[in-house]
């Protein structure tokens, strides 16, 4: 399959210049990427680039795009992607959020889901798991813990495509740059927040789908049973043999699961 052609555009959000990639064609699709930022171009990406526009912010101070100081918290960073989402006309817009992007996704949908048409939770954090722990990426190299979120990092070719070979000065960095800014904004307690079982009450009419690794060691399942719990006539699907990164592990059912959902 060839790559559908993208590129990154810059954006200004207030005082903040914001990255993004951007690929694809016809209805927008927003992404949100996890907590070691945005890790490439995928064969997912490029089936729903043929009817979709793929957009992928960059977050604020995940490498590319600058920090913004004033962005302390995910809410804050949620009412910062509001501002561009009202500021691009993109509302109501179909979002997925992966992993810190899922949590992201989910504190902006209880501030206002009317500005999403749709929602896809894949692997979120945001919830305390009510079983097992969520995964310390702290305790471990960036790469020892990108090993660790999938079952088999060794015979995977989506996994070697994006992580295989010797790590490179560049990608060090910017591992570096993300595992900072999610400690900065997503540190006390970590990677959720004790309000968010009572406020996703909020997310009100909004059509959720809740994707999950059914031997996630980053997120434990038991969060997306809570989140499937909490989101009023959400859809939970989990994949089998698969750990943090079903988009990787498990491309051809999560398309077919993404693609079903979004229509």
């Amino acid at each position: 399959m060839a790559e559908t052609s993208h590129k990154e555009e810059t954006f200004r959000v207030g005082e903040t210049e914001l990255r993004v990639i951007k690929g694809g064609q016809g209805k927008p699709l927003l992404v949100f990427h996890g907590e070691l930022g945005f890790p490439g171009w995928l064969q997912w990406l490029d089936v729903l680039a043929r009817k979709r526009t793929i957009w992928i912010p960059l977050h604020p101070g995940f490498g590319k795009t600058p920090m913004a100081s004033w962005i302390m918290n995910m809410r804050d960073l949620g009412a910062f992607y509001a501002r561009f989402i009202r500021e691009q006309k993109l509302a109501p817009v179909d979002v997925i959020g992966f992993s810190l992007g899922g949590w992201l996704a989910a504190e902006m949908a209880i501030a206002n889901s009317a500005q999403f048409s749709k929602m896809v939770l894949v692997g979120a954090t945001g919830l305390r798991p009510p079983s097992g722990e969520i995964m310390d990426m702290f305790t471990r190299t960036a790469r020892g813990y990108l090993n660790a979120s999938v079952i088999d990092s060794r015979n995977n070719p989506e996994f070697a495509k994006l992580f295989g070979g010797e790590q490179t000065p560049e990608q060090f960095e910017a591992w570096e740059d993300a595992r900072a800014e999610t400690a900065r904004i997503a540190w006390a307690p970590y990677m959720y927040t004790q309000s968010m079982p009572e406020l996703l009450a909020n997310v009100a009419g909004l059509p959720t789908l809740i994707l999950w690794g059914k031997q996630d060691p980053v997120v434990p399942l038991s969060a997306g049973e809570l989140y499937h719990q909490k989101i009023a006539g959400s859809k939970l699907v989990t994949f089998d043999n698969c750990g943090h990164m079903p988009e990787v592990e498990k491309p051809a059912d999560f398309i077919k699961a993404i693609e079903s959902f979004l229509g």
